[in-house]
């Protein structure tokens, strides 16, 4: 092929713009590209001309998403018109799969091949599902089970190994503690509500007063939340809010309350003991929870094949019940976080080794060769 490949690459939250965007950055050192996207700052950051913003479009839960089915339509609109128009010859298409199933339906019915990163968790939800990718030339999965799953439902699944792999370690844990304005000598409790305005909102009010009950009970646990600019942690008293990289907190924290889904990969990795929460819209949770077909919710239990953190979900999510359950695990030498520490290492085994945008980044040179 004399001139650039053209690849248009589609995130449609937070996580996915970062994935995408390392995917983008390895690219570079393969092939002659031009890259068009849907996404945010990183894939900006990365080189791609940024067509349209995440931005506008990222939601959480069944119920929610209603609300931007007119947005997400004329943006398939658009995106299929140019699909239609041969002005790609690859779309990379990256998690979000309400609106990514749809957009792959549309490449693939011109010819375009489509390479979906970050599988949709059809195994959780709805196995009977995978016939949706039927679309899917090559899918990239980041979870050491995905790939036995989606092939023996005939997609062409690869294990790419998961990208957290290759972000910075956090800071030691007294250095952590220093840049966060912390006394070194007091343990901590870290407080992952999550990125999302909707699910801090939810999360924030329980976590908060689980803080306080621990307080109240532990005098010297120190406790400090990761927030993020689009959050509102209102009347946090003695709780520091960082805003800044959640890896501080991480490597500063004792041990953790988390929301579920990647944050407790990310406390994984950090080596860091965790109680998991749960809490969507009640319509959405009724939803979610007639469609479950896994036995937990949180990542790390699920790779690790039993429970490995506690999960507290929806009506179970109340600070006493926070408290009690993340209360032992401050003490490192605990039974209780013991046994969790032995079960993060095995999901830290089992998550692969770093490159994962490396390995993506082949998939795609593949598919264009």
């Amino acid at each position: 092929m004399n001139r650039p490949v053209r690849i248009y690459v589609s995130a449609g939250e937070p996580s996915g713009d970062a994935h995408a965007a390392a995917v983008v950055s390895a690219l570079r050192g393969r092939l002659d590209a031009q890259v068009e996207a849907f996404g945010g700052p990183c894939l900006e950051a990365a080189g791609a001309t940024v067509l349209d913003r995440m931005e506008h479009y990222s939601v959480m839960g069944f119920v929610e998403a209603l609300w931007k089915f007119p947005a997400h339509f004329r943006l398939l609109r658009r995106v299929r018109a140019a699909f239609e128009a041969g002005r790609y010859d690859l779309a990379i298409l990256v998690d979000y799969p309400g609106y990514h199933l749809r957009a792959a339906a549309a490449a693939a019915a011109v010819g375009v091949p489509v390479l979906y990163y970050v599988a949709p968790q059809m195994w959780a939800w709805a196995p009977g599902r995978v016939r949706w990718l039927a679309s899917v030339r090559r899918l990239a999965v980041i979870l050491p089970f995905e790939e036995r799953f989606f092939r023996e439902h005939g997609v062409a699944a690869t294990f790419v190994g998961h990208p957290l792999r290759d972000r910075p370690l956090p800071p030691e844990r007294t250095e952590a503690r220093r840049m966060l304005g912390l006394d070194p000598a007091r343990p901590v409790l870290g407080l992952f509500p999550g990125s999302r305005a909707q699910e801090v909102s939810r999360l924030w009010p329980a976590f908060r007063d689980a803080a306080r009950a621990i307080v109240a009970r532990r005098g010297d646990v120190q406790v400090v939340v990761a927030g993020t600019p689009v959050g509102r942690y209102p009347a946090p008293g003695a709780i520091r809010v960082h805003t800044g990289d959640p890896l501080a907190v991480f490597g500063a924290s004792d041990a953790a309350l988390c929301k579920a889904g990647t944050t407790t990969l990310e406390a994984a990795l950090a080596d860091v003991p965790m109680v998991i929460a749960y809490s969507l819209h009640p319509l959405s949770f009724a939803i979610a929870i007639r469609l479950l077909r896994v036995p937990h919710v949180g990542l790390v239990n699920l790779i690790a094949g039993r429970e490995v953190a506690p999960e507290l979900l929806q009506g179970a999510v109340t600070p006493a019940a926070l408290a009690e359950r993340v209360l032992p695990l401050l003490e490192r030498d605990s039974a209780a976080a013991r046994r969790q520490l032995e079960g993060l290492a095995l999901v830290r085994e089992r998550l692969g080794p770093p490159g994962a945008a490396q390995r993506v980044a082949d998939l795609a040179a593949e598919l264009v060769g």
